[in-house]
């Protein structure tokens, strides 16, 4: 299975894991055409050759405003002249001509920079204002990053036990020891293992945490990996005690089952109830799939004293999922909630349009390893037709079965 193993001995940043995916073979003419549908101006990119310890790798840099002005301005320009709120940031990802894949990914790395910073200054993800990222440089490293993952194929992503700095550092908070407030933030909502090194700086930061978070599948060494190409992604700094990069490897998981499934990770959320109101859960499972959830369910559980009872389990992304265990533990009579992360394996999924007697119809195609083995013809847009037409919902849905299967397998000329 394609793979990309990420060795982060020196830590991550957005501006490093290009400079990586670069030096693997991503081409910069690539990137530059893929950000410009953003939409967003002022700036130009620049990847040159760099070393640090004598590892040679690529430098990756934004620049505010036309080539050559640089030269004469620092390259981060103060931050509140850029800052932008994240539901801004959201709509400018959402409106762009990115791919669905590039968008979802760019917003979910966003999600959890806002998540972490709403936490650490008490308010909603949606009104967070970022500091250290919103900038432009910090849009297009996060974005770039779903770009380039997207060019290599959407590998399988793994990395190295992560590995920050000590000390002190400056930041929008104030003086505050490393690890930076957001970054651990995300790494905790992860549930990412983190270890600190004597090297003096902040190694991860808040943007390299975030992308870690939402793309590797697993921290550790490599295991049974084939190695095919190696890139270096040089940082900033120079560091003390270790080179300011990081090694990228795309190769393939031997051990690993070749399947072109996608992958990502769930927060599992669950209590155990003998006492709560049919009524009270009815409300909670709504409210709760309304705030963006991903499942919930209730599942019959035989418990303490002979109760009958309910096992409520909410799925969740890891970065929501102190947002949805508060709410179980404020409407419903839960005295507690367990927590667990876990990996999925989902079919790659594609949406067609299939026309039926009866109209339009909606269809989630799931594939695996490039053959279609589900087809489910969206509710909502079945039952739209079938109060139109005044038509059973079943005689619907199974229109666009067969028209879904004749779509997938055309009659010979």
């Amino acid at each position: 299975m394609k793979t990309l193993y990420l060795d982060v001995f020196s830590g991550l940043s957005g501006d490093m894991f290009l400079g990586a995916m670069l030096d693997l073979g991503l081409g910069l003419d690539h990137l530059e055409r893929e950000l410009a549908k953003l939409g967003v101006e002022g700036y130009h990119l620049h990847a040159s050759r760099a070393k640090r310890f004598q590892i040679e790798g690529t430098k990756f840099d934004v620049h505010l405003g036309r080539p050559h002005e640089h030269e004469h301005q620092h390259q981060h320009e103060p931050e509140h002249e850029h800052a932008r709120a994240y539901s801004d940031i959201r709509q400018l990802i959402a409106r762009s001509g990115l791919s669905e894949w590039a968008k979802t990914k760019a917003t979910a790395v966003f999600e959890r920079l806002a998540v972490a910073e709403g936490k650490i200054h008490g308010q909603p993800a949606a009104q967070v204002h970022f500091h250290e990222v919103g900038a432009v440089d910090s849009i297009v490293d996060i974005v770039g990053a779903c770009v380039a993952l997207e060019f290599f194929g959407r590998p399988r992503v793994l990395a190295s036990a992560l590995v920050d700095g000590s000390g002190w550092m400056d930041c929008a908070h104030g003086r505050f020891p490393i690890p930076a407030p957001a970054t651990l933030e995300i790494l905790a909502a992860r549930g990412a293992p983190i270890s600190q090194c004597d090297e003096p700086h902040e190694l991860i930061t808040p943007t390299g945490a975030a992308l870690l978070a939402e793309f590797v599948e697993t921290f550790g060494p490599m295991t049974e990996f084939v190695p095919e190409r190696i890139g270096f992604g040089v940082g900033g700094r120079e560091n003390k005690t270790r080179p300011n990069v990081v090694r990228a490897i795309l190769g393939r998981s031997a051990a690993a089952a070749a399947h072109d499934w996608e992958t990502d990770t769930v927060a599992v959320l669950e209590t155990n109830l003998d006492d709560a109101s049919p009524e009270w859960l009815g409300h909670f499972m709504d409210k709760v799939m309304a705030a963006g959830a991903l499942d919930v369910c209730l599942t019959p559980a035989q418990m303490k004293k002979n109760r009958p009872g309910v096992l409520l389990t909410v799925l969740c992304a890891p970065a929501e999922a102190d947002k949805f265990s508060e709410w179980m533990l404020r409407h419903t009579s839960a005295f507690g909630v367990r927590r667990t992360v876990a990996q999925r394996r989902k079919l790659r999924r594609r949406f067609r349009a299939v026309q039926t007697p009866y109209g339009e119809v909606s269809v989630k195609i799931g594939e695996l390893d490039g053959q279609v083995v589900q087809t489910a013809p969206e509710y909502e847009s079945c039952r739209k037709l079938s109060e139109e037409k005044n038509v059973p919902l079943k005689t619907v849905y199974e229109a666009a079965l067969a028209a879904a299967q004749s779509a997938s397998h055309p009659t010979p000329e």
